[in-house]
């Protein structure tokens, strides 16, 4: 091993052990290198670009509806973190929902909290309250584990590797402008934005499930829900195009459900979530992080960024 190789390897791991972190509910230990303020900030500023442009609709039905839901899934999650010890993660999260007309069966969450459904999902499924809910809580889950700051963490030390290497180390700062230009770049029309892994999407699912269980809804709606996306068929919605396959997902949802089901206490009715990680949740996820060290030594492949497209209602707390 060369003497770069060397220092490079020491230090991955030392960045590895210093930005760890970890995703309430499941436990799972995650890859954090970059600060909430400065992903906020960098994600809301293209968010803002991409409300100006699009066809925001929060005042139809539907967009009341999702508006409604939306403000339950908030209320709960707000509780759950201010009640167990993870307020920095409530007040670095600044929930915005919006209801955009746009045919793509789509919804998408960027840091910091900033949630966008299109129409072209409602009127794919025809979502009960339930279902929709399901949809919201997943979208919210990710903000709440910070799977984007997960993934923007592992592309900059991937570069951060390169530029080693080769002699060419830069700023944090500049790496991080670098990285979200490439993964969140604003087109005429689309927001693209980079995919997460099918391990976060096994969590949102998951975690989102207890989420809609506190908020008052049936989290057995979510498999009705993936149930009517799987009758999309050779439509292949952008909503599932970096998904885990429909069945794999359904039977993941359902082996899933006792346990959520036990954070719901009826239709309406707000509950208190788990005071502890789940421990089926951080089973399934305790290997992550021998995979994320194995992924930085190796200076592991980089991922190209995947069609999405993305936010209104703003959800303050009762201060505390």
């Amino acid at each position: 091993m060369t003497q770069i190789a060397r220092w490079f390897t020491a230090l991955t791991l030392t960045l590895l052990l210093a930005g760890c972190g970890v995703v309430p509910i499941t436990g799972r230990q995650q890859l954090n290198l970059v600060s909430d303020a400065e992903i906020s900030a960098a994600s809301a500023q293209q968010y803002n670009q991409f409300i100006r442009r699009a066809n925001v609709d929060n005042r139809s039905p539907q967009g009341q509806q999702t508006l409604r839901v939306a403000q339950r899934i908030a209320q709960a999650t707000d509780n759950y973190l201010r009640n167990n010890g993870y307020d920095q993660i409530a007040q670095a999260t600044r929930w915005e929902f919006n209801f955009v007309r746009d045919r793509q069966v789509n919804a998408f969450c960027m840091p910091g909290g900033k949630i966008v459904v299109y129409s072209g999902l409602l009127q794919a499924t025809r979502p009960t309250d339930d279902e929709l809910a399901a949809v919201i809580a997943h979208e919210v889950s990710h903000a709440v584990a910070k799977h984007a700051n997960e993934r923007i963490s592992r592309e900059m030390l991937t570069q951060l590797g390169g530029q080693v290497l080769t002699g060419m180390v830069g700023s944090q700062s500049a790496a991080l402008g670098g990285i979200l230009q490439q993964v969140y770049p604003i087109g005429s029309q689309l927001l693209v934005s980079l995919p997460y892994g099918r391990k976060q999407e096994y969590e949102a699912d998951k975690i989102g499930m207890v989420f809609m269980a506190m908020a008052g809804y049936d989290p057995a709606a979510a498999v009705t829900l993936w149930q009517k996306m799987a009758q999309q068929g050779q439509k292949s919605p952008e909503f599932l195009s970096t998904h885990p396959s429909d069945q794999n997902r359904i039977r993941a949802i359902q082996e899933f459900l006792p346990e959520a089901r036990q954070y719901y206490r009826g239709p309406g009715v707000m509950s208190q979530g788990p005071k502890l990680q789940i421990k089926s949740l951080d089973k399934s996820m305790r290997q992550d992080r021998r995979q994320v060290s194995s992924q930085l030594r190796d200076n592991g492949s980089t991922s190209s960024a995947k069609k999405q497209d993305g936010g209104g209602f703003h959800y303050e707390p009762v201060s505390r």
